[in-house]
């Protein structure tokens, strides 16, 4: 059967996962092959194997298929992402406390004045370079508010954790060195941040974890040190992406922003309908634990499986083609699934939808005003830059 089946070159920079042969290759096969394993397309197929019990979680492979040795990628595999069984477990409860609904609850105010702050920045101009004005100022302000991290620390650390994120792209070969200098300075940066707690402690989610690690049982120092440069790295970088990518949307949609504009109670659906059409996190990875049979397909100890979210959450066979905030949809699956579904996924989804409340009733007619640059369209992907202007709205 293998034989049979397309090939998808993943890890060619210049493939995108939302490109038409990617399309050929799912209408043609549940799955393809790539050169890090084999790629699943189509949304029954990515639903039933993040749950799937010969599974396990995959990432833990990603520097090895790079052939990237060094401190993030002995780091990397240490990390919560990549644990399993009664010791991810363990970790996860520990952070879940950060992400409680009450806690998100709480912090919507202060990201509403925020997200307002960063506009009245923008909108006077009619024009701005979205991701840095916006979208990146506003994930590490965000983060620091979370974490209880001082605001003028921003700007360093979401320069870092930039860097850092060059790792989950298909060039992490080729930018190995900026990425391990990156994670020499976010290593300092969260001992720096464990001294500061261990002498000051406070009531922030910080201090929480710092007080955990003196608790041999439930986090080492190496462990939460660990756990500090994850949520400072994945909590920016992810958000910030995601961000930029759902302003692309509405940039070739401008009548969807409109809705938005009229209903931005709206907002909470736009930012599912983004992760649906439009995710950072453009695969999630398993591997297989040991040898199983999966829809007449043996599939071996060891083989990874990237299953391709994007893929999956424009299934023809399952969605409508197109993007709708205002349609009904199944779940998509921008955030995983499973026992390894993102963390931070309430903080986020609470977070880009208060974005998504402030800015269309504040602009209209948003267009394009430059050529934007991107990551790759594989791995996390996300703009680098990308320059809009707008009108405001009267």
């Amino acid at each position: 059967m293998m034989q049979d089946v397309p090939f998808i070159d993943l890890a060619d920079p210049s493939v995108s996962v939302r490109s038409q042969p990617v399309k050929d290759a799912r209408k043609a096969s549940w799955y393809a092959k790539t050169p890090y394993g084999l790629a699943v397309l189509r949304h029954a197929q990515v639903q039933a194997l993040l749950l799937h019990d010969k599974l396990r979680q995959g990432s833990h492979a990603w520097p090895d298929h790079n052939d990237v040795k060094g401190l993030f990628a002995d780091w990397w595999g240490r990390t919560i992402l990549v644990r399993e069984g009664a010791d991810h477990a363990r970790l996860r409860k520990l952070v879940n406390a950060a992400f409680a609904p009450r806690i998100i609850h709480a912090l919507r105010p202060s990201f509403e004045v925020l997200a307002n702050e960063l506009a009245d920045e923008i909108v006077s101009k009619g024009e701005c370079d979205f991701m840095s004005e916006f979208s990146d100022p506003y994930a590490a302000r965000v983060l620091c508010m979370i974490l209880g991290l001082p605001r003028e620390e921003a700007a360093h650390v979401l320069e870092v954790s930039a860097q850092m994120g060059l790792a989950l792209g298909v060039s992490f070969k080729e930018n190995e060195e900026i990425i391990e200098k990156a994670t020499h300075q976010m290593f300092a940066y969260a001992d720096g941040l464990v001294e500061n707690r261990r002498n000051m402690p406070g009531d922030d989610f910080m201090s929480t974890l710092v007080a955990a690690s003196d608790d041999n049982d439930r986090l080492s120092d190496e462990e939460l040190r660990d756990m500090i440069v994850m949520l400072v790295f994945a909590g920016i970088d992810t958000t910030r992406n995601q961000l930029g990518l759902g302003l692309a949307m509405f940039l070739e949609r401008p009548d969807q922003w409109e809705i938005l504009a009229a209903n931005p109670e709206l907002a909470p659906k736009a930012v599912e309908e983004v992760l649906r059409v439009r995710p950072t996190i453009t695969w999630v990875t398993r591997e297989a634990i040991e040898d199983f049979e999966y829809e007449g397909l043996t599939i071996t100890r060891g083989t990874t499986l990237h299953l391709l979210s994007e893929a999956a959450g424009t299934d023809p066979s399952v969605f409508e083609p197109g993007f709708d905030i205002t349609a009904d949809r199944k779940r998509h699956f921008g955030f995983g699934g499973g026992v390894h579904h993102c963390l931070g996924h309430a903080i986020a989804r609470s977070d880009m939808s208060v974005a998504f409340s402030i800015l269309p009733p504040r602009i209209t007619n948003i267009r394009p005003a430059g050529t934007p640059t991107y990551l790759p369209d594989s791995g996390n992907t996300g703009p680098k830059s990308l320059p809009i202007a707008f009108d405001i709205r009267g």
